[in-house]
């Protein structure tokens, strides 16, 4: 039996969740991945798995073994990447979660990191805010990108590195295409954003979140014609006309060019959202996160990003 082989069998069906899925994620057939499993389970002398005719879950020694093959992966990636890393030279891959809201960013930060650092391959995952925390505590990701108000006093283990302050705009169509691209509106409030057909993200978004707060706070009931986990639904349905769409400014800096737009800004309130980096507050860390780290203290490349997004995301 390959221990590590097996470890990654188990993390990928925590991942995953069914037996057939985790088995094709790992190019491996089923009675393949499940007789490895059964392998980990006469080694350990525990059973591992909660067998039904659907994956069910872990048993308490199952989940405590999970722990262990985060680790024992996390402590492989950082060891290949040590042996092949030279002085200023990192080489690997960089997993970045990022909330959809900053996907925008998070492209970017990405193609500058391996631009500075070709040996690095980033991986990016559109992910919320939860499965983000979740990736970063058991150690799946290195990197984080989202809202760090989040984390609080339940995540002191978790160090971040502020980047921007988003704010938000109100996105319909416009009377008139613009010869520039998308076209900056007159301000509006939220209330009067609420008495208009809005897409709005899916409850499970912490965007959701905010974006109900502030409605809230402006003492507006609202209720979205159209709900979406979608960036590209968010900023797509308000073409139509029939549908406008609350957004970031990082989402409209990445609608830029479509001329039918306006984006108009939302006040009273003045709603500010602090987007950032999260990190595992770790002694030990890979080449590449520490490549990664020093790019995103280094805030000029978010410069660059804003200009190229006509400076929405500020």
């Amino acid at each position: 039996m390959n221990l590590l082989v097996s470890m990654r069998y188990l993390v990928a069906l925590d991942e995953h969740k069914h037996f057939a899925r985790a088995a094709q994620a790992c190019f491996v057939t089923q009675p393949a991945l499940s007789n490895a499993l059964r392998a980990l389970e006469k080694e350990f002398g525990a059973a591992i798995v909660k067998r039904g005719r659907t994956f069910i879950g872990f048993t308490a020694e199952g989940q405590r073994l999970l722990e262990s093959a985060h680790r024992m992966l996390r402590e492989e990636e950082l060891l290949k990447q040590d042996l092949s890393s030279v002085s200023g030279r990192p080489q690997g891959s960089l997993s970045l979660g990022v909330v959809p809201i900053a996907e925008p960013i998070a492209a970017r930060f990405a193609s500058r990191l391996h631009a500075l650092h070709p040996g690095i391959t980033p991986v990016v995952r559109s992910m919320s805010s939860q499965d983000i925390e979740a990736g970063l505590e058991n150690q799946t990701l290195d990197l984080g990108l989202g809202f760090t108000e989040r984390v609080g006093s339940g995540y002191a283990h978790l160090h971040t590195l502020a980047q921007y302050t988003e704010h938000y705009y109100l996105v319909r169509k416009a009377a008139q295409a613009g010869r520039q691209g998308i076209q900056l509106g007159a301000a509006l409030s939220w209330k009067e954003a609420a008495a208009l057909p809005l897409c709005l993200m899916t409850a499970e978004m912490y965007n959701r979140h905010i974006v109900d707060d502030a409605f809230k706070r402006a003492g507006a009931l609202v209720r979205p014609v159209l709900e979406t986990n979608s960036i590209l639904t968010l900023s797509m349905s308000a073409l139509s006309g029939a549908v406008c769409s609350v957004m970031p400014g990082a989402l409209v800096g990445a609608a830029r060019t479509l001329h039918e737009l306006e984006a108009c800004p939302l006040n009273q309130p003045e709603i500010q959202t602090p987007i950032g980096f999260m990190a595992l507050d770790s002694k030990r860390q890979s080449r590449t996160l520490e490549a990664a780290l020093k790019l995103a203290k280094d805030l000029e490349w978010l410069r660059q990003a804003a200009m190229h997004s006509g400076s929405f995301i500020y």
